[in-house]
């Protein structure tokens, strides 16, 4: 009976796991065609990114729905407890991301609108291509539960927060040298702010990779303690 209950807990997590890696590859999704419609303008894409964030929400319910009745039936303890409490916060992160998505998708629409003929040209390719890796990568190592790349993720997250405040001081400059320009800064502004929020979200899911397999929560203690603890 024991060895059936283990077996059981470790299908229904692989299940949960698997829908997890699904509910990324949506978001990541999500993100990409967000950027394509800002590139191109593409006002029906980006209606479409905005209409497709309520099924990354619909699997965020379910998920969390599916973990909660793990806990009650299989009542998980150390390191399964820790796994089931990795996922949970996953997928908060993962739907987050979703919500910076449809951010992007909908300030393209206000952009893209007609109404703001002064739209200043700032790079934001550098920072979302960044975000997407960092995305990419922590879901990599969550379906491998490798914690060597949290490292990485949390350098490259350093980066797309200086590309951020680099895109700021730019807008700033902006706005200042032609108040026609405000309002349309301040779309871009909140698009760059969104992209630098999925690097945020993707640092934390690497971060509870690392809990996950070590037990340690690695949330506050910086670039080189995560370096540290990882190597450890």
């Amino acid at each position: 009976m024991s060895d059936h209950i283990f077996k059981q807990f470790d299908t229904d997590i692989e299940s949960i796991r698997s829908r997890v890696l699904q509910m990324g590859g949506m978001v990541e999704q999500q993100i990409i065609r967000a950027l394509e419609a800002l590139d191109n303008g593409d006002l029906l894409l980006a209606e479409q990114v905005v209409n497709n964030d309520q099924a990354v929400n619909l699997l965020e319910v379910e998920l969390d729905e599916a973990c909660a009745n793990l806990i009650a039936r299989r009542q998980p303890a150390a390191s399964d407890l820790r796994l089931v409490m990795a996922v949970i916060k996953t997928i908060t992160d993962l739907e987050r991301v979703g919500d910076e998505a449809k951010k992007i998708a909908k300030r393209t629409l206000a952009l893209h609108s007609g109404d703001m003929p002064f739209v200043p040209h700032v790079d934001l390719r550098h920072i979302g291509t960044l975000a997407i890796d960092m995305l990419r990568k922590a879901l990599d190592a969550f379906a491998r539960t490798d914690i060597s790349i949290a490292g990485q993720i949390a350098r490259a997250d350093k980066e797309v927060d200086s590309g951020f405040k680099s895109i700021t001081r730019q807008l700033i400059t902006f706005m200042m040298e032609d108040p026609r320009m405000i309002s349309s800064s301040l779309e871009v502004l909140f698009i760059a702010k969104a992209i630098e929020r999925i690097g945020d979200h993707s640092k934390n899911i690497s971060e509870y990779i690392v809990y996950m397999v070590k037990g340690r929560d690695v949330r506050h203690i910086g670039l080189e303690g995560i370096e540290r603890e990882v190597a450890g």
